[in-house]
């Protein structure tokens, strides 16, 4: 799988390829790129990713709109919308799954799909704001939106005579 270094999600990115290849050739870094959502300190992802251990499930992508717009998309089928739910808060996205405990236990015969909890947690940078989440067809799209303040915006300096 390949990810692009050229979007502003992993800018940076090329120092921690160097130290990657060199430090840590047996590890799977890839999660910190998917998981990391217009941030640009990439290495602060090291230790809170390694606690974070859900073995890819529910799977999901990324997704640059725009400069300045994400959309994370979890594949959520089998979860109603009251089950589903989302927090923001100091940075950290948090999208949990739960199904309620059933009365009646069934019987498989065969069971190939997968009806767990789950908790999947993303790393925003600063200014990033969820904006809105839709439920469609099993699939939970959340909006991101990077809102930088004026006062943190790079600005011209007149030089005067």
């Amino acid at each position: 799988m390949r990810y692009d270094t050229t979007c502003p999600m992993v800018e940076g990115c090329q120092n921690l390829l160097t130290f990657r290849s060199i430090f840590m050739r047996n590890f799977d870094l890839s999660p910190l790129y998917r998981s990391a959502i217009g941030f640009d300190r990439l290495f602060n992802l090291l230790e809170s990713n390694q606690n974070q251990s859900n073995g890819g499930y529910p799977p999901y992508n990324v997704e640059l709109v725009d400069e300045n717009h994400y959309r994370i998309t979890i594949a959520v089928a089998g979860f109603a919308q009251s089950e589903l739910d989302i927090t923001a808060h100091d940075n950290v996205l948090i999208v949990r799954g739960a199904h309620p405990e059933e009365q009646t236990e069934r019987k498989y015969l065969y069971q190939g799909i997968a009806e767990r909890n789950f908790e999947r947690k993303f790393q925003l940078a600063d200014h990033i704001v969820v904006r809105d989440a839709r439920l469609e067809n099993g699939l939970l799209s959340i909006d991101l939106e990077r809102l930088v303040p004026e006062e943190a915006k790079p600005r011209r300096i007149e030089i005067l005579k």
